[in-house]
């Protein structure tokens, strides 16, 4: 028996005649994985590394896309003025929505572990990312609308204002024909003085009757009392042609309830009351010899709130909507993080005689500080291509007060008709997103390797 065949008896394995193949970790063969991949990678080819490739290539094409154009596309990108200032809110934009949404899920995350209605409050901080960016905007355009009536922050912001502040029943209120009162610094005088033991008529017009104030009752005629000064501040106009009288008190008119009036001698005020209900006064005998004036404060405009979408707060407005949409994202990712904070650590801070504030600052906020920068780097990708808030909430007046980037590259795109400076925004646009990816990426594999 050869040798040969007695390795082959013991049951030694032969030699084999070539390199044997190694196997994928999961057993399957490297062409069959090939296989299974093709779909996904064609549709990765066609839907992301052609459209980049393509808009590359036509941000170095004139406008027609017939001739090269170099880089006159990306020159123009620090040259217009529409691109400039949407280079300049989305520095805004990258500054501050993504800090305040994750300054804000923070403080929610920590405060609703001590209630016991934490999980409720969440759903509800939560709930917004629910909705669509589309109906976020049109919800908040209605919101900033500028008439108190219609918009709940200036509905809430003058109703502060006029805690503080009261607001003037009667802007519209002017002389009539023949009225003893003349024009005086925003305000109106009589142009004669007044005495004691006498009625003075003080007519007005131009108030409807439903802007009169709720407490206006019908107008009395002042009687004259000895040693004061009396008379009556009424609406002097009756619906109707021919019926009332001119310069008198009618059944039919209201007085001007609260209405301020000040007697007046050598420029300094001597008397001041304000009208009843149905317009009569009466002012002390200091007032005889004086004249009666109406201040401007009886006739100036009602305050009607903010200007939310005009040029000056129009992106903080627009930001405000992104944060009371993605701190609920914030909050949560947060609120998971701190879930595996361990409790030794902060109870041996207490232990120690740090308070809350320093066992937040100190310990929380370093514990929780890798989850923080995924949420704060996943919100700076999202706010540099922010579109669809810009292009809803502000109207037109303002929308290029409030161009960002993303909606740039639309107009250029679409309304202009420059598909190469559009190519070249969103090709900045993919520049400016790379290094905040590349720093995610970075610290992602930081993480795996503790």
């Amino acid at each position: 028996m050869s040798s040969a065949a007695a390795e082959g008896v013991a049951g030694t394995p032969a030699t084999p005649s070539g390199p044997r193949r190694r196997k994928s970790v999961t057993g399957t063969r490297r062409t069959a994985a090939a296989l299974f991949l093709l779909p996904a990678l064609v549709l990765l080819g066609a839907l992301v590394v052609y459209p980049i490739g393509y808009s590359l290539i036509r941000s170095f094409l004139s406008q027609s896309g017939d001739s090269f154009a170099g880089v006159d596309n990306y020159r123009a990108l620090f040259t217009d003025d529409g691109i400039r200032t949407a280079l300049k809110n989305n520095i805004i934009w990258v500054v501050f929505a993504p800090t305040v949404s994750t300054a804000l899920g923070l403080i929610f995350a920590v405060l609703t572990e001590r209630v016991r209605w934490g999980t409720a409050f969440k759903l509800v901080v939560f709930m917004p990312m629910a909705i669509s960016m589309l109906a976020a905007g049109i919800i908040f355009r209605l919101v900033y609308d500028q008439d108190p009536d219609k918009g709940v922050a200036n509905a809430v912001w003058v109703g502060v204002h006029d805690s503080f502040a009261e607001s003037s029943a009667f802007p519209k209120a002017h002389p009539g024909r023949r009225s003893p009162l003349r024009s005086d610094q925003g305000g109106f005088v009589t142009a004669g003085t007044v005495h004691t033991g006498r009625t003075v008529a003080l007519p007005l017009v131009g108030v409807a009757p439903d802007r009169m104030p709720k407490g206006a009752e019908p107008a009395a005629r002042a009687q004259p009392q000895p040693g004061k000064v009396t008379g009556t501040a009424w609406q002097d106009f009756t619906r109707g042609k021919g019926v009332g009288k001119l310069g008198a008190v009618d059944p039919s008119e209201q007085g001007y309830a609260g209405m301020r009036i000040e007697a007046v001698k050598d420029g300094k005020v001597v008397a001041s009351t304000k009208a009843a209900a149905d317009g009569t006064f009466t002012l002390p005998a200091a007032a005889d010899g004086a004249r009666l004036r109406l201040p401007a404060s009886n006739f100036r405009e009602p305050y009607n709130g903010v200007d939310w979408l005009g040029p000056a707060l129009v992106t903080p407005a627009v930001i405000g909507s992104y944060v009371w949409m993605w701190a609920g994202f914030a909050m949560v990712l947060i609120a998971a993080g701190l879930a595996g904070v361990p409790r030794e650590l902060l109870e041996a801070a207490r232990v120690d005689g740090a308070n809350e504030w320093q066992v937040f600052r100190r310990v929380t906020v370093p514990l929780l500080a890798p989850v923080l920068a995924v949420v704060t780097v996943t919100l700076m990708i999202n706010v540099l291509k922010i579109f669809d808030l810009v292009f809803i909430i502000p109207p037109g007046s303002s929308q290029d007060d409030a161009n960002v980037l993303a909606l740039e590259l639309y107009r250029k795109g679409f309304s202009e008709d420059q598909p190469g400076i559009a190519s070249a925004i969103a090709v900045f646009l993919l520049l400016l997103v790379i290094p905040v990816m590349l720093f995610n990426i970075r610290r992602l594999r930081r993480e795996v390797r503790r």
